[in-house]
């Protein structure tokens, strides 16, 4: 028999850019059933708000004082079983398996275009997991084998160049925005762009961004 929502599903955000915080409050407050019982920016109020007990935590991982890890791990010591999903711009292999470890039962990029965050919270409250399909595939690669020979890196292929416009997209800016500030061309700037979707192997701005972190191409906030 399939598991029904409560009339009401408190959520709670934990969010340290304004702009992301009031946006998913919005998307979350648009689903019938959702409700956003609190949405603060800092580690230190999130688990002074969670002194109530929410339906749902959502939590991002890079906070000014500190990590969503830690908050996660606090919110589980005041709540256990409390559902928990990290949304996030991206995240390198350590952060990904530290929040599983520490008790996030879902895991979504921000610019997934695929998520729609009410689905996937009614998806948490009934027992599912869910988990951008990027951050899927580094899972699955993070518990595969290590290859028997070793392989050349992306790293090393990357030219300085490849990397600044990786490391501009990360920052949120559109292909435009980065052929401006780099005084090139959008057609150039789309040349580079395929480049490292083939020296990465991957298939999407999301995708380029998580690997390049995974390698330490580019820093994660």
């Amino acid at each position: 028999m399939e598991t029904s929502l409560p009339t009401r599903v408190n959520v709670f955000i934990v969010e340290d850019d304004t702009v992301t915080r009031e946006s998913l409050r919005a998307r979350i407050e648009a689903h019938p059933r959702l409700t956003v019982g609190a949405a603060v920016g800092t580690a230190a109020d999130a688990l002074a708000a969670l002194a109530t007990r929410p339906d749902v935590l959502l939590v991002d991982l890079g906070l000014p004082d500190g990590s969503g890890i830690d908050v996660i791990r606090g919110a589980l010591r005041q709540h256990a079983g409390l559902p928990i999903m990290v949304i996030t711009v991206f995240g390198n292999e350590k952060r990904v398996v530290g929040a599983i470890q520490a008790g996030a039962t879902g895991y979504l990029l921000k610019d997934d275009q695929t998520n729609e965050i009410g689905a996937a919270i009614e998806q948490l409250l009934q027992g599912g997991s869910p988990i951008s399909p990027a951050i899927a595939r580094h899972l699955i690669r993070h518990f595969q084998p290590a290859p028997s020979t070793p392989a050349s890196t992306p790293r090393e292929a990357l030219t300085a160049r490849e990397q600044e416009v990786l490391a501009l997209a990360m920052k949120g800016f559109s292909y435009a925005e980065i052929a401006e500030l780099l005084s090139l061309s959008p057609n150039t700037i789309a040349s580079y762009t395929k480049h490292i979707y083939e020296k990465l192997a991957v298939g999407s701005r999301t995708e380029a961004i998580y690997e390049a972190s995974r390698l330490g191409l580019i820093e994660s906030r």
